[in-house]
């Protein structure tokens, strides 16, 4: 075997890390800020198989356009003259088509299709960290949006996730009676679980440091060496030498690509939560409340309420009316939910690609450099199951996974004037 680097110490690259190493590669880890600072911190933690449609889906467009303008809507999108932003969007509303959405579900699915497994074997291994095996509940305020999840949840039945359960409003609250007397009625989903996102990557750390991984707070990849493949990537600190290099830098990962001449169209997707330490609210399973896209998970001693998008860029500015528009969602689905000790508030970037994909494979180009990236709102849910198949791709020239959806080479330029593989190689 040989060495490599993992840019990027969210869960994604942590995994990536984890099964390299667990297969004898030597394994450095960088990232310019700590391990699962970033979106991996204080998302809700679901591991949610059957939730694998993409972003982009059919009448998305539609409902964003009334949101789109309101900043406390689960969908802001900040008016900016940026050429490559609205090249984006373009792309993502093309791909707003029940074709594409059935072809990105398909591919997803299959990728999850070993993701209880994997994340068992992690248990086993001895990775500790916070996970629960008590499904999702829907939560609807209208018969339309339950109606409209039931057939979506269906079509997971033809790969083999289980059967969602319809309720009543009243069976609803049977179950969880924190629900409001509008929820009028919910859809249950046994199978799936939830972590506590920072014990995950906290869990992750400790096992890669027994196995003697090196992992390297405070490095920021700047750039790479190349004659004709990766050689190193610089730092501050100066540069690392390895065979193999892995960028999992989530939003930030198109800012890398560019400095080797491979345009990966990624936006940030912002989202925000709320937790509730010492909650004096109770809930048995996590709930996902449907037409304001919040979900809740309880942790040891917490709550947690996350959602949004905010399309703004990358920056970590926390906008007061965001968070605001949780707790008034919150406040329409559930009853005395707001009594805490403490509550802390977070901002996080999620990297989303216009076909609402991950990014998993070789950079066009160049054959040892490789991409692990583009999860939206999949990456805890996703982050073995990538890592197994990356590995693979990586160490054994093959994956037991189909990875084809998830070329990156899918997003090159195909027009004639555009530059073509021979040419990114003679130009670096």
């Amino acid at each position: 075997m040989g060495r490599t680097v993992v840019i990027g110490a969210g869960i994604i690259g942590l995994a990536c890390a984890y099964e390299l190493r667990r297969r004898g590669e030597d394994v450095v880890v960088l990232d310019k800020s700590e391990p699962g600072a970033a979106a991996s911190a204080g998302n809700t933690g679901w591991i949610t198989p059957s939730l694998s449609g993409p972003v982009p889906a059919p009448g998305i467009v539609r409902q964003s356009i009334k949101w789109i303008l309101r900043p406390d809507s689960p969908l802001y999108v900040r008016p900016r003259a940026d050429p490559m932003f609205l090249s984006w969007l373009l792309a993502f509303c093309r791909h707003c088509t029940e074709r594409a959405y059935q072809a990105g579900l398909d591919a997803v699915a299959a990728l999850n299709a070993q993701t209880m497994p994997l994340y068992d074997a992690l248990v086993a291994d001895g990775v500790r960290f916070e996970m629960r095996h008590q499904g999702v509940l829907f939560a609807f305020l209208s018969r339309t949006a339950l109606e409209h999840a039931a057939a979506d949840l269906d079509r997971m039945r033809s790969h083999g996730f289980g059967i969602a359960r319809q309720l009543t409003g009243p069976e609803a609250r049977d179950l969880e009676p924190i629900l409001s007397s509008a929820v009028l009625g919910g859809i249950v989903v046994d199978q799936e679980r939830h972590v506590r996102p920072e014990s995950l990557t906290a869990g992750l750390v400790a096992r890669l440091t027994d196995m003697g991984v090196s992992i390297r707070p405070g490095f920021e990849a700047t750039g790479f060496q190349t004659i004709g493949t990766v050689r190193a990537v610089t730092t501050a600190d100066g540069s690392i030498e390895a065979d193999r290099f892995v960028i999992a830098a989530g939003a930030w990962s198109g800012d890398l690509t560019r400095r080797l001449g491979f345009r990966l169209p990624m936006q940030a997707g912002k989202g925000y939560s709320i937790t509730l330490a010492g909650a004096a609210a109770r809930i048995g399973r996590p709930l996902y409340l449907d037409e304001a896209r919040v979900a809740v998970s309880s942790f040891d001693g917490a709550l947690r309420l996350a959602g949004t998008m905010e399309l703004s860029g990358i920056n970590t500015y926390l906008d007061p009316r965001r968070v605001e528009g949780i707790r008034r969602s919150a406040d329409r689905y559930l009853v005395n939910w707001r009594q805490s000790s403490r509550e802390d508030v977070w901002v996080g970037m999620r990297p989303l690609t216009p076909d609402g994909l991950p990014v998993i494979g070789a950079v066009p180009g160049y054959d040892n450099m490789y991409l692990a990236t583009g999860h939206a709102m999949l990456g805890i849910t996703l982050a073995p199951a990538t890592a197994a198949a990356l590995a693979g791709l990586m160490l054994d020239g093959t994956s037991t996974m189909d990875l084809k959806p998830f070329d990156p080479a899918r997003f090159l330029r195909r027009n004639k004037s555009g530059p073509g593989l021979d040419s990114m190689r003679n130009n670096r």
